[in-house]
């Protein structure tokens, strides 16, 4: 096997089903106003948004749903047109 050339190389991936779950609980979470529930509901929003940031290697949670939605099945490159809320959900 010959080694890895950059860190991105090195990072595990994760798969765009499992990308794509985690961003459907996460936003599920959000409308449902998670963040001012219970402490069951704060703690499995935390957790969602803590994988989606391992999942993408990124730090906060808005970087982390911009790279995980760009590792959907068709997503562009330099695209960030799935990053904003399409025309019929508005």
């Amino acid at each position: 096997m010959a080694p890895c050339d950059t860190e991105e190389d090195s990072m595990l991936m994760a798969h765009p089903a499992v990308l794509s779950d985690l961003i459907q609980q996460y936003e599920a979470l959000t409308a449902l106003r998670a963040g001012e529930g219970d402490e069951s509901a704060r703690r499995r929003l935390a957790d969602v948004s803590y994988t989606l940031c391992v999942a993408t290697g990124t730090r906060d949670i808005d970087a982390a749903l911009v790279a995980a939605r760009h590792r959907l099945p068709g997503a562009r490159p330099l695209d960030d047109s799935l990053a904003a809320p399409s025309a019929s959900a508005r």
